[in-house]
C-alpha cells in the first residue's frame, strides 16, 4: 500500500535505479510504501524489470528516462512529471546514479575524466536543484546521495570517480545547512565493495582479505540505510556521511 500524506502519495525519485544499489533501493522504497520513480538512461529492459519486481509485490512504480547529466533532460522530465501530476512533489530523491572509467590519472583521457563529473557530480545537481523548491516549500524532504568509501579515502586508478564522490559529501555537508530549518534532511550514503556488476570486474577473493567483515556486502544492506534515511524517524539526522563498507574505513 502507498504511502499518503496530507491526501497525497509519497513519492521517491531513485536515479539510476535499472540495476544493482539503485534497483536494491527502488525496490525498498516501493515495500516501505513509496511511490517510486525509476529513472534509467539506457537500459528499458532492465528498468521495466524493476517495475514489474515492484507491481508483483503490490507496490506503485513508474519509469523516468533521463541522462542525470543532461541539464535539459532533467528539467523536461521533472517539469512534465509535475504538469501531469499537479499539486504533488517529489518527497524522497536518491541521488544513486554513477559510472567508473578506471584508469591511473597519467593515462586518464578526457572524456574518462567528464563522464564521471558528468553523472556523479553534474547529476546530483541537476537533479536535487530541480527538485529542492517544492521540497522546501512542502517543508518535507529527503535527500540521500550515494558516495563511496573511494569519496572518503581515494582509491589509487580512481582519482576521477574519487573526486566525483568527495564532492558530493562536500555538497551533501553544505546543503544539509542551508535548507535544514525547512525540514528537509540531506545525507550521504559511502558503500564499500557491494556484490553488482559494476564490482564484477574486481578480484573479490584478494580484495575480501583487506574488509573486516571478510566479504562484499549487498545492494539490499546499501538499501537498508537509505530506507531508514528516508524515514520519519530520521528527521534529526543530517549531514551526515554513513559507510556501509563491513568495517573497511
Amino acid at each position: 500500500m502507498s504511502k499518503i500524506e496530507n491526501n497525497k502519495t509519497c513519492y521517491a525519485l531513485v536515479t539510476g535505479a535499472s540495476r544493482g544499489i539503485g534497483r536494491a533501493i527502488a525496490i525498498r522504497l516501493a515495500r516501505d510504501g513509496y511511490a517510486v520513480l525509476i529513472n534509467y538512461q539506457h537500459n528499458e529492459a532492465a528498468a521495466l524489470a524493476v517495475k514489474a519486481d515492484i507491481e508483483a509485490n503490490g507496490g506503485k512504480a513508474e519509469l523516468m528516462r533521463f541522462d542525470v547529466g543532461n541539464k535539459m533532460q532533467v528539467e523536461t522530465a521533472l517539469s512534465t512529471w509535475h504538469e501531469h501530476n499537479p499539486g504533488e512533489h517529489i518527497h524522497v530523491l536518491v541521488n544513486n546514479a554513477g559510472v567508473r572509467k578506471d584508469t591511473l590519472m597519467v593515462f586518464m583521457q578526457d572524456i574518462e575524466w567528464q563522464q564521471v563529473m558528468d553523472t556523479s557530480l553534474q547529476g546530483f545537481f541537476f537533479v536535487t536543484r530541480a527538485l529542492l523548491q517544492p521540497m522546501l516549500t512542502a517543508r518535507k524532504g529527503r535527500i540521500i546521495n550515494i558516495a563511496s568509501i573511494s569519496g572518503v579515502n581515494g582509491l589509487p586508478g580512481q582519482t576521477n570517480y574519487s573526486a566525483a564522490k568527495a564532492a558530493i559529501i562536500g555538497a551533501t555537508r553544505s546543503l544539509a545547512k542551508e535548507v535544514a530549518s525547512r525540514k528537509v534532511t540531506v545525507n550521504a550514503v559511502a558503500p564499500g565493495f557491494i556484490k553488482t556488476d559494476m564490482t564484477a570486474e574486481l578480484d573479490e577473493a584478494s580484495l575480501k582479505q583487506m574488509i573486516p567483515a571478510g566479504r562484499f556486502g549487498t545492494p539490499e544492506e546499501v538499501a537498508a540505510v537509505v530506507s531508514f534515511l528516508a524515514s520519519d524517524e530520521a528527521s534529526y539526522v543530517s549531514g551526515q556521511v554513513i559507510g556501509v563498507t563491513g568495517g573497511l574505513g
